[in-house]
Order: C-alpha cells, then structure tokens, then sequence
C-alpha cells in the first residue's frame, strides 16, 4: 500500500491538500468540518510564517479536535487513536521535529483511508 502523500511538503501544507481526499472518503456530509478544518490549518500556516509557533500549533490542535470530533461520529474507537495521533503530531511540531510530524500526519492519513490503494484486479 503506498501512501500518496510522500513528498517534500511541510506536514499542513500536505494536510491541507488532503483534505478534498477525505471528504471523497467520508461523502458530502463532511465538507462544513472539512472546511473548518482547512481554514485552521491555512491560519496555522500563516502563523507559523509569522514565526508564531504557539500560535500555529493552537491551531493545528483545534484542526485536530474537529477531525477527532467528526471521527466519533464516524467510529468511536478510531476516534481515540486519532486523538492520540494529533496529540503527537503537535508534540513533534512543538519540538520541530519535521520527521515526527510527517510521519504522525502519513498515520492520520492511512487511518483516515485518504490513501491510494491498489484495487486487487490490478
């Protein structure tokens, strides 16, 4: 299963791109959260442009609440790991460990199912 998302771009950047893939997954019902996720994660990016880290970071953490608050609505028991891996997803940030974050957004994203997967006729 390779994961589409392995590039250069910062983790929000590669989040925020993502985030169409997820309302694919999850249908229209979700694009109001989605939005108000992505607006989030734009603000953060901003913020951390200005050199605001604690700023940025508060932002992802609400982005993060909205995607774990639609999670539950979704499956219960994702829910909380999705909150575990938005809890290390700010640590690495917060920490600037550019390799962590990636690694803990590529986790939200394979859990999310906005990957591309190999249908089994191919």
């Amino acid at each position: 299963m390779a994961h589409k998302h392995t590039s250069d771009a910062p983790p929000l950047e590669t989040l925020i791109g993502s985030l169409g893939e997820l309302e694919v997954v999850l249908g229209k019902q979700v694009a109001p959260t989605l939005a108000a996720v992505r607006s989030l994660l734009i603000e953060a990016t901003a913020a951390r442009a200005r050199g605001d880290l604690p700023g940025a970071v508060a932002h992802i953490g609400q982005a993060m609440e909205r995607l774990s608050a639609l999670a539950d609505g979704l499956d219960p028991a994702e829910a909380t790991l999705m909150r575990a891996l938005a809890h290390n997803l700010r640590a690495a940030l917060m920490r600037g460990d550019e390799s962590q974050a990636k690694e803990s957004a590529a986790v939200m994203f394979e859990k999310s199912g906005a990957v591309e997967r190999k249908r089994s006729s191919e």
